[in-house]
């Protein structure tokens, strides 16, 4: 006896319960709101698989990376939606029930998107997080130009005013960096995790600062000294292909560290505070710039989309964890600013790029790599907006004898 089968887009828009959401399946069946601003496409059976058997939001994922599923609408209208308390965390007899609404008592595994990054050996080895940064920094430069725009920089932006630019509220981050380490001309600066050379090529063509950057990601090395040739300032500033832990250098005046902190890992923090804090010279200022979370007791280790996607062994913790390596590496904490809405903003600004190139950067990296920025920044911009992430700058003084250099009141 065969068991009767119900039109897709009907249990599936059931599951979706009062969402203003239309659906549209491969068996020809509609359901939802005939004016609906959001319509879902199921293109295949695949994408219930998908949908149904894998955790969270991976099987919209990877059923959206792969095309079996299409979004019509604005994608970040699409994410508010499906993000809710009500949408996505069903539990296993739910799913079960939704499997026999379709008639199906199995679904056939299938492999996962090609895209979908499993990574090696020892986490946070040397080799292994090589690895992680070239997946996703060493993916094409054009196509990273088209997304963050002329600056060509792939952090928190700070917006001085609701109507600046992403290009002003990248040069106001980089210049706020700079006051908060009180960059004078002959200083020397290392920035770790440099990317492709912003802040290097600010310190040293504004504040004549001797500006040495260190980045794991090959192309973004060679695009960095490209530019700094081009700006002429080659006897002021530098970036290596290096790990930072390879540094030669020492006696810093400053340290900034914009984004890296994030690819550390908990395990390797205190270790990591302690080479920058050996790094200083007495009375150097450090600024630490990352993506935290929101509380110190949730999980460091990410699941799901973004570290199979996006950043392999990405791990987010608390300010409050930070704040306590960096005093107990030796720093005296002077500031700590969130900027969790810059980061909001910033985001936005990078998918309106997205979304004007996409014809562009779909050629340069493909469709489906396309897709996965595309999900992963809407996502990122609703996780900021919604306070389940935030981004945190503290700084830091490497005070001697109680000597700290420092201000009485912040003069940035």
């Amino acid at each position: 006896m065969t068991s009767h089968r119900r039109p897709v887009a009907e249990v599936l828009g059931h599951a979706f319960g009062e969402l203003p959401i239309a659906v549209d399946a491969y068996d020809g069946s509609s359901s939802g709101p005939a004016n609906a601003s959001v319509r879902i496409a199921i293109r295949r059976q695949r994408a219930l698989n998908y949908l149904v058997t894998s955790p969270h939001e991976l099987g919209l994922a990877r059923a959206f990376v792969s095309g079996d599923l299409e979004v019509g609408g604005d994608l970040y209208d699409a994410l508010m939606l499906l993000t809710g308390d009500t949408v996505g965390d069903l539990s296993w007899n739910e799913r079960l029930e939704i499997l026999r609404g379709l008639g199906l008592r199995t679904l056939q595994p299938v492999p996962k998107p090609a895209e979908e990054v499993r990574l090696h050996g020892w986490r946070h080895s040397r080799r292994r997080d090589s690895t992680a940064i070239s997946h996703h920094y060493d993916v094409s430069n054009r196509f990273y130009r088209l997304v963050l725009g002329e600056s060509m920089t792939y952090t928190c932006a700070v917006y001085p005013t609701m109507e600046a630019t992403l290009e002003q509220a990248q040069e106001a981050k980089h210049d706020l960096v700079a006051r908060k380490l009180g960059l004078e001309p002959g200083m020397r600066l290392l920035d770790v995790g440099c990317g492709w050379g912003g802040m290097v090529i600010h310190a040293a063509s504004k504040y004549g600062v001797r500006a040495l950057g260190v980045t794991l990601s090959e192309q973004q090395a060679e695009f960095a000294q490209k530019r700094i040739a081009q700006e002429g300032l080659a006897d002021l500033a530098e970036v290596r292909h290096l790990d930072y832990r390879d540094v030669p250098e020492d006696g810093f005046d400053a340290v900034s560290s914009i984004g890296l902190t994030e690819h550390v890992g908990e395990r390797e923090l205190p270790a990591y505070f302690a080479r920058l804090f050996a790094k200083l010279r007495p009375q150097g200022r450090m600024l630490n710039h990352c993506i935290t979370r929101p509380t110190t007791t949730q999980p460091v280790k990410a699941s799901g989309f973004i570290p199979r996607y996006v950043f392999p062994d990405g791990e987010l913790m608390g300010v409050g964890r930070i704040a306590s390596v960096m005093q107990d590496s030796g720093f005296e904490l002077r500031h700590m600013e969130c900027l969790r809405e810059h980061y909001a903003m910033t985001l936005a600004g990078w998918c309106a790029n997205l979304n004007e190139h996409w014809d562009e950067a779909v050629a340069e990296v493909g469709l489906a790599r396309a897709r996965i920025w595309a999900l992963y920044m809407t996502g990122s911009r609703i996780g900021f907006e919604k306070d389940h992430i935030q981004l945190h700058q503290l700084l830091g003084v490497k005070a001697s004898g109680g000597e700290a250099a420092y201000p009485l009141r912040p003069n940035w």
